[in-house]
Parts: C-alpha cells; sequence; structure tokens
C-alpha cells in the first residue's frame, strides 16, 4: 500500500506482531468518515446525535478506567535515566521495548489494524512532523482525522519526499515517526467484544532516542492519539532541543488594534486557569465598538522558531480543538461553543431527550431527565455529575468563527509576547512585565497554581509547572530550563515576557478582577508595552502598569483603590512565594541553570 520501503517494512513488522484480521489504510476521505462514523454507531460505541440540532455529530462513552491521561503509566524510554530526570517516569528502553513487544504479540487478533499517516503541523511547513500511527480503534481515526492532516495527501507527501519528488522543505524530508497503538483487547476465541474496548493495564512510551511511540492499553484522548501530547510535545520538545525552536504547551492567539496593527501572544497557563477561554476571547462591547478584533491560531500547542526575519515565530500544530467541556457554556466561551455546532464528537457528556448534549455548567438550569456518561438516567437530584468532569469535544479548528487567517500559514505567525500566569489567590497581581529573557523565564519556570488537597488530592500550596509543560517535557526538566535560555542567542527580536493572574481574591474571598473578555484590558497593557506605546512602573517583581495606562472605561466596580489591590506587592508574600520555590529547585538541582538561580538571588536582594 505505499512504495515507501521503510514505511512498508514497519507495517509488515506491525502486522506480524499484532495479527489483525485485516490491514486498512486511512484516506482522511468524507466516505471513510461516514463509514466508520456508523460502524461506531453500530458497535455501540458512538451514539449519533439529533441531526437537526447537532449535525453530523457523535456522542461516545468510555469505560469509568479510562476517562484521562494517565501520568503514572506515561513513561519515557531512555538509556540513562538521567535523559528523562526527576520529573518524569523513566524506562531503560531496551528492556520497555521487549515489553512493548511482548504486549503487543497478537493483540489486534479479531480486529481491524488501522494504519493512518498523519502530519502535524502544516505539511509544507519546515517545522511538520509527518507520522504514521497503527491502532485498532477506530474511535482514534475519526479523532485523528480532526486533530491532524491525515490520510492518503500526507501518505503521497511523505512518499514523494522519499522518491525525490518533492522539494526540500521540511525538516525530516522523507522520514515518519511511528506511532504504535492497542486498545489491548484480542477477541480471542471466546472473548465477546464491548463498546469500549480497554485494558487496565497501561503504558504510554515515547522513545526520544528512537523518535517512536507505543501506547498499550487506553483508548482514550492523548493516550490513544499519538500525534497530541506524545507526538505535539514529548518527542517534539526532544527535537525541537536539538534543532533550536521549541515545542510548547501554549496558546497562540491574534490581537488587532482599530489602526489595523496585529499583534500575535503565545501564553500558557496550568490546567484550570483559562487557557482555552483566553484563546478564544471575544473582546467586551466597548473593544468591539473601538475596532478591537481577536484571532485564534491555536488553544493547546504551540511551535515555535527563530524564523529569518529576526522574530519568534509560530505554528499550531493541530487542526482540532480536544477541549474540556464542562464549564463551557455561551456565557464562558462562544467562540468554542460555535466551534462544536456540527461534526464533532463528544466523549463522556450527557445525553438529552431529544438527542442532544449536556454537561455540567452548559446551562444555569439542569435539564429535568438526561442519560450521564455512564447511560444512567440522571436527574437533578442525583448526587453524581452528568458528564465526567473530564468530559471533551473534538471539534475541527476550520469551524472557529475566530480563525486567523494565517494559522496554516507554513511561515507561522511572529510572537510578539510571551505569556504565564497561575491560579494564585494572593501574591501575584493582576500582571506584571519580566525585566530580560532571563527574568521571564524564571517566571516561567517558577510559575503554579495553589491547590487544596480536598479539591485534587494533591499536597496543599503552591504545585509548580514550569511553562505548563511538566507533565510533557520528553527529557530532563532541568536541561529544558536550559534550552529556553539558549534560546535568546537565536532570536534577534526577542518577545516580551508577562506574568498574569486573573484569580487574586480580595479579603471577602471573591475576585478582584472580573476576567473573561475583560481580559482584553490586560492584553491592550501588554500589547502597547510591546509596541513601546507606555510606560511601566518598575518594581522589585518586574514592570506594572500605571493606572491612567491601563483601562477601566466601562469597569465602574473596578475603582483605583481596587486597581492597586489587584496589584499589590507584599514583600513578605514573595518571601514566602521564594522559600515556596525551593522544592523544584531542589528537585531539578543537578540540572538547574544556574542563571535561574542567580535570577532568584537578585529578587531576594530586592526584597530586603
Amino acid at each position: 500500500m505505499t512504495t515507501h520501503p521503510q514505511l512498508a517494512k514497519w507495517v509488515e513488522k506491525m502486522t506480524n506482531l499484532c495479527q489483525p484480521d485485516s490491514v486498512r489504510w486511512c484516506d482522511g476521505s468524507q466516505e471513510e468518515w461516514d463509514e466508520l462514523t456508523q460502524l461506531l454507531v453500530d458497535k455501540g460505541t458512538f451514539i449519533r446525535l439529533n441531526p437537526e440540532k447537532r449535525p453530523n455529530s457523535f456522542l461516545a462513552r468510555s469505560t469509568p478506567g479510562d476517562v484521562a491521561r494517565v501520568e503514572g503509566r506515561t513513561y519515557i524510554c531512555t538509556r540513562r535515566p538521567v535523559e528523562a530526570g526527576p520529573t518524569n517516569n523513566w524506562a531503560e528502553s531496551r528492556e520497555m521495548l521487549e515489553l512493548m513487544h511482548e504486549k503487543f504479540t497478537g493483540c489486534m487478533q479479531g480486529r481491524t489494524m488501522y494504519v493512518i499517516p498523519f502530519c502535524m503541523g502544516p505539511p509544507d511547513s519546515p517545522l511538520a512532523k509527518i507520522g504514521v500511527q497503527v491502532t485498532d480503534s477506530a474511535y482514534v481515526v475519526v479523532n485523528m482525522r480532526i486533530m491532524a492532516h491525515m490520510g492518503s495527501a500526507i501518505l503521497k507527501q511523505l512518499e514523494e519526499e522519499k522518491t525525490g519528488n518533492a522539494p526540500k522543505v521540511r525538516h525530516g524530508h522523507g522520514m515518519f515517526i511511528p506511532c504504535a497503538h492497542t486498545v489491548g483487547m484480542p477477541l480471542t476465541e471466546g472473548v465477546e467484544d464491548v463498546s469500549w474496548p480497554s485494558n487496565d493495564d497501561k503504558y504510554i512510551c515515547h522513545f526520544p532516542e528512537s523518535r517512536e511511540i507505543w501506547s498499550y492499553g487506553s483508548g482514550y484522548g492523548g493516550n490513544a492519539l499519538l500525534g497530541k501530547k506524545c507526538l505535539a510535545l514529548r518527542i517534539a520538545s526532544v527535537i525541537a532541543r536539538e534543532h533550536n525552536w521549541m515545542a510548547e504547551h501554549m496558546l497562540i492567539l491574534g490581537l488587532e488594534s482599530p489602526e489595523g496593527e496585529k499583534t500575535y501572544v503565545s501564553a500558557a497557563f496550568p490546567s484550570a486557569c483559562g487557557k482555552t477561554n483566553l484563546a478564544m476571547i471575544v473582546p467586551p462591547k466597548e473593544y468591539a465598538d473601538k475596532g478591537w478584533k481577536t484571532t485564534i491560531v491555536g488553544d493547546d500547542i504551540a511551535w515555535l522558531w527563530p524564523h529569518e526575519d529576526g522574530s519568534l515565530h509560530a505554528i499550531n500544530p493541530e487542526t482540532g480543538y480536544f477541549g474540556v467541556a464542562p464549564g463551557t457554556s455561551y456565557d464562558t466561551n462562544p467562540i468554542a461553543m460555535d466551534s462544536m455546532k456540527e461534526n464533532c464528537i463528544f466523549t463522556n457528556v450527557a445525553l438529552t431527550d431529544d438527542g442532544d448534549v449536556w454537561w455540567e455548567g452548559l446551562t444555569k438550569e439542569k435539564p429535568a431527565h438526561l442519560i450521564d456518561w455512564k447511560g444512567n438516567d440522571w436527574t437533578p437530584e442525583c448526587e453524581t455529575p452528568a458528564a465526567h468532569p473530564n468530559a471533551r469535544f473534538t471539534a475541527p479548528a476550520e469551524q472557529c468563527p475566530t480563525i486567523d487567517s494565517d494559522w496554516q500559514n507554513p511561515a507561522g505567525v511572529p510572537i510578539s509576547a510571551i505569556v504565564f500566569g497561575g491560579r494564585r489567590p494572593s501574591t501575584m497581581p493582576l500582571v506584571f512585565q519580566a525585566f530580560n529573557w532571563s527574568h521571564g523565564v524564571y517566571l516561567g519556570a517558577t510559575m503554579g497554581s495553589e491547590v487544596t488537597a480536598a479539591a485534587i488530592g494533591l499536597k496543599a500550596g503552591v504545585r509548580r509547572d514550569p511553562m505548563a509543560m511538566l507533565p510533557f517535557i520528553g527529557y530532563n526538566a532541568g536541561e529544558y530550563l536550559h534550552h529556553w535560555l539558549d534560546m535568546r542567542r537565536e532570536i534577534k527580536h526577542l518577545p516580551r515576557m508577562f506574568h498574569v493572574n486573573w484569580f487574586r481574591l480580595d479579603e471577602d474571598g471573591k475576585f478582584l478582577w472580573p476576567g473573561f473578555g475583560e481580559n482584553m484590558r490586560v492584553l491592550e497593557w501588554i500589547v502597547n508595552r510591546c509596541h513601546g506605546k507606555i510606560a511601566g512602573h518598575e518594581t522589585q517583581i518586574g514592570w506594572t502598569p500605571h493606572y491612567e495606562d491601563f483601562n477601566t472605561d466601562g469597569l465602574d466596580d473596578f475603582t483605583p483603590e481596587r486597581f492597586e489591590t489587584a496589584m499589590a506587592f507584599d514583600p513578605e508574600e514573595w518571601k514566602a512565594e521564594l522559600v515556596s520555590q525551593s522544592e523544584l529547585y531542589l528537585n531539578l538541582y543537578d540540572h538547574l541553570p544556574k542563571e535561574l538561580v542567580f535570577q532568584k538571588e537578585l529578587l531576594a536582594a530586592r526584597l530586603t
């Protein structure tokens, strides 16, 4: 089925190993989508939603044991543990590869092996990465069609690169990243299939040295859609370090001023900090009336590289959104809601009596009756949620009303600002700017969110998540921070770096800042700082806004006093912050850049 010799050999190897009943090469066509979605409906994996309310859309329900990424079963497999570092689960590469061959032996008996050629990033971009995933899950195939460039066109490109009939544009010309996936439930004699096959024994394994991915036992999300976190972050971060670019867990947002000046911002936030809402921000009426516009390039992953024009450029390697449904509504994120009107896959949300979907936070009033994500009757009196907290929607990015005209530009978009932020009820001001690149890397490396043990089952305090990348760095996290510092030598026009905190509380425990669309006001200040249009106020922690330079028109409740509270800087709280950072510094000590140690000491000196 392919003229690419290495690919043909690998597929033959996987076929012999997995022993499927048949092999199907996926072409990414509408006909294939129609056939596979109907197959999934017939099997009971999919429920076809009401075509009048949600055209060409489906609901899937997973098993309760397969509902999210399994970080504890996610491995970076190298020859030495130091290459994976202290924040990753390490496995010796040869031993894990032997185990994977053992697990995959006969794993697809009674099933079809689907071969999915796919490309992360615009196919003609220099950073584009082609992968080929084999899987025994039709659910994975239809989700991958939304999330990546997929099918016969990508296979043809790979073949033409190999034969020399395609121009050498893509780094990795003629090469592909092999991605092996199975749900781990062969249909051997006497075994009956189920609507959501999976295995309690799960492995998500990355081999940075050989550039391959093996995933066993899970059919859910990033465990099974191997182009997403596995390739686009863990493997890509290793490639990026070797070739002087960056694979980051960042949104890419376009901001156009009334004068027509376009500014692109990338931003990194840990989970539950409003990342998707910011990526799809709608300017409030005061801004829209003046002519401000927002566009989205990407909501989750950014690949950034030094462009020949001297600035840092970024592409979004994905073509879809795999977003968390609960909490998403027309009040919180109307752009996301409009993006999922049709051609969408919903997983682990509730089903309404008229054949639509529902989840907590979608409407103010709960429906009188639903079928919950486990398939049971549900009423508002039920103590359990109707949708799983990690329920998802998979929606094509091209359906987004604010998609940027350059979102598929192979040259990417120029980044003027990099923003970091976390959920902090105190200490961190609403917004401040780093003094320079090194200081900005320090802010990103030490950012985090406060958690309570009751809420998430984690130790109370600040959970540090460097650049929101801690679960996704494909190598030693200390070396990753070195790479961030080294990148400044590659970029002539460095982006400005900022820290934001939408979640600061007043003395009554209420949010000081309204957030959501009003975050445009913070973004406007960031844009004006990038273009040198306003002065900043120098403090011990960075540059902060002057009240008169921060647009509060229309925010009647946001008085100068409230602004000062939101921007307050308490030296004693920051001294406690320095102590809190020590756990991260000790964990990474052997490989932590000394420059970040010096940044911490400089801040300590400024606080005295």
